[in-house]
């Protein structure tokens, strides 16, 4: 039965290898280490995996094969327990691992050059409810439309396997197994090759703070895996600097390349990395880092964190002191965005107003909050960012976490005027930041997106009744006829009443043009594509309204102008900004109450004889024009007899002018 010393991509783990299959497993409390291997139709097989030291156990199995459903008896425990690094539980996290040839797959793009920060953007996905089906095929057959909407890089929820019909992904307790209802191992690696048929990146959000509740079989293997030594909000903390915590490292940093190398993921979203622990001398989040770098090779990789405390370590240089990761999640945006589009601002939204200088700030710095006290946390909040790239900041509207964080989890454009959702979502879109989309975001969807998840009744009755705990935060829930009409988590009505309507791109073409439009906008004006430090500066000008400066190379400079509240207008204006370049006079680009949006129309921005006029709920793109000189009563630009002017915005007209030719090639 055993055979000689092999190679493995992995530490730990099953892997088929020539003759067999190679069995190796970490389990330090344990004397005796057995896999027993079933086969339909065969009775089990029992082997001794042997003492290697240091707490590992292995053993090539000679006569296994691909599809090898097998568990590790631990002493004499009765029960099986599944691999801890199993790549595939074919029923679920509580029965048996099957074994997976990561080579087998048939790669069709293999030229695909990764993911680099500057130029990205972002789309939040979750599998289950992206489709009616929730599966990677019926995925795969939706990336054609965010390709061309001008998405750049799909940010995919956690996937490693957990317990239950459906879930969120951050309870996950096989952190090497895609979810089985998802689909195969292969599936996943479809969806990915196909994403980069397509020119679209593909990050997966991973979870290394903690696993979940049920199903979490680590700890039978060894305590060390867990420190008592931290907290966190959701269970045991990982053990990165305890004793044996070495093990534990090379454990989630070879789950951390696992997901580049075998799956060709072109990086990670790390969750709440505030409550990854570490005192060591080299930072874990440092060492994922390097090891999702040496697994890229030669393919570029984004590593993006979520950090509530807005720790800007984690994205500055291992020599300056930091842990080189790319780019984090910005809350100060969404919660100033927020208050500024519903008008509410309790609970952690509290410390924002949604005002205007509120908004110029984060354009222009990133975080809000960078060592100020935070009331609502009693306590400073944020480092100091100044210096920071302005796309290593990634902005949002929304995201899982804050749509479902409300009593019926409603969309934005639920939420307000559809004007303020359309300013907003240009604000978002043309800021030098990295911007994000959350799934259904494009087309106004109808779905809500709840907290969700299958569990055992008596676990089911703890995770709704903690849901609803921390949802009374918010002045609105505390309201009891609010509370009782709090869906379920564990419901299969919560889950299914998430699942997008892929029609609605149709149906809404409105909100899927703006976005594409804005989008394109943002891809190919050299100006907001620059995405330049200290590249763009603002001022407040009125109660509701603000003005950003994008400045570009030989003065072809962009004015974003945003009036969230009534119409305005600015007589005087004495604010510098607004000023044109030499010789030149501002002209429309770009329009939020375009009526192909849905808007009502735009009167004219600046004029000789009225100054400036900012119209309620919305915003506007500006950009030099040259002045017309009148000759002989005919006005002239450059010698160019000039065209009358027409309501349409640069963006119109040329989205105008490819209808007309589509339609003149259609009628050929």
């Amino acid at each position: 039965m055993q055979g000689a010393a092999v190679s493995r991509r992995l530490p730990v783990g099953a892997e088929p290898t020539a003759g067999g299959v190679s069995f190796r497993v970490w389990a330090p409390r344990r004397e005796v280490v057995r896999v027993v291997v079933s086969a339909p139709g065969e009775a089990p097989l029992t082997v001794q995996l042997d003492v290697e030291g240091n707490g590992y156990f292995s053993k090539l199995v000679q006569g296994l094969g691909v599809g090898t459903r097998y568990a590790f008896r631990l002493d004499d425990d009765a029960q099986l327990y599944p691999d801890p690094a199993s790549r595939w539980q074919p029923e679920g996290p509580h029965l048996p691992s099957e074994v997976v040839d990561p080579s087998a797959f048939t790669w069709r793009v293999d030229a695909f050059p990764g993911l680099s920060l500057k130029g990205q953007v972002l789309y939040e996905m979750h599998i289950g409810t992206f489709t009616p089906e929730g599966t990677w095929e019926a995925a795969m057959q939706e990336l054609p439309a965010l390709a061309a909407l001008g998405i750049t890089a799909l940010e995919i929820m956690p996937i490693a396997e957990f317990p239950g019909r459906f879930g969120w992904g951050y309870d996950g307790v096989s952190l090497f197994a895609p979810y089985h209802h998802y689909g195969t191992p292969d599936d996943v690696r479809r969806f990915v090759d196909q994403a980069h048929a397509l020119g679209l990146g593909v990050i997966l959000d991973v979870v290394f703070n903690h696993l979940g509740p049920d199903g979490n079989y680590l700890g039978q293997f060894s305590a060390d895996y867990f420190s008592n030594r931290y907290k966190t909000d959701w269970g045991a903390a990982i053990n990165f600097d305890g004793e044996r915590s070495a093990a534990v490292r090379e454990f989630f940093l070879a789950n951390a390349g696992y997901w580049i190398d075998e799956y060709r993921f072109d990086g990670l979203r790390i969750d709440a990395t505030q409550c990854i622990f570490d005192s060591s001398p080299e930072h874990i989040l440092a060492d994922v880092a390097q090891r999702v770098r040496a697994a890229g090779g030669r393919r570029a990789t984004l590593l993006i964190a979520e950090n509530e405390p807005q720790d800007s370590r984690i994205v500055r240089a291992v020599e300056a002191g930091g842990f080189g990761l790319d780019a984090l999640w910005n809350d100060d945006f969404h919660h100033s965005a927020m208050a500024a589009l519903t008008g509410h601002n309790g609970a952690y939204y509290s410390e924002t107003r949604g005002a205007p200088q509120e908004l110029v700030s984060v354009a222009k710095w990133g975080y809000l909050y960078q060592g100020q006290r935070y009331a609502w946390q009693k306590q400073r909040r944020g480092t100091a960012s100044l210096d920071l790239a302005p796309a290593q900041f990634v902005a949002f509207l929304q995201n899982h976490d804050q749509v479902a964080n409300s009593a019926r989890g409603r969309r934005v454009h639920a939420l307000s005027s559809p004007g303020r959702v359309r300013a907003l979502t240009a604000f978002t879109l043309l800021i030098p930041a990295t911007p994000m989309l959350f799934q259904g975001q494009e087309c106004n969807s109808s779905k809500p997106f709840l907290y969700f998840a299958d569990h055992h009744p008596e676990l089911a009755t703890l995770v709704s009744r903690g849901r609803a705990d921390f949802l009374v935060q918010f002045p609105t829930l505390q309201d009891p006829e609010a509370q009782r009409r709090l869906d379920e988590p564990a419901d299969p009505a919560t889950f299914h009443q998430c699942k997008l309507d892929p029609l609605e791109r149709e149906r809404n073409a409105e909100a899927v043009s703006l976005h594409r439009d804005l989008l394109t906008l943002r891809r190919e004006d050299p100006t907001f594509s620059a995405q330049r430090p200290r590249g763009v500066d603002g001022a407040v000008l009125g109660p509701e309204a603000f003005v950003l400066r994008f400045f570009g190379e030989r003065g072809e400079d962009r004015l974003l102008l945003v009036n969230l509240g009534l119409d305005l207008r600015l007589v005087p204006a004495p604010e510098p900004l607004l000023a044109p370049p030499s010789g030149r006079r501002w002209g429309l680009l770009w329009s939020s109450e375009a009526p192909r949006y849905g808007g009502e129309g735009t009167p004219p921005v600046e004029t000789e004889a009225e100054g400036w006029f900012l119209p309620g709920h919305a915003a506007v793109v500006l950009r030099p024009v040259q002045v017309p000189q009148v000759v002989a009563g005919v006005a002239c630009v450059a010698g160019v007899v000039a065209k009358a002017e027409h309501p349409e915005t640069e963006v119109e007209a040329s989205a105008h002018a490819e209808a007309t030719n589509e339609e003149k090639e259609n009628a050929r």
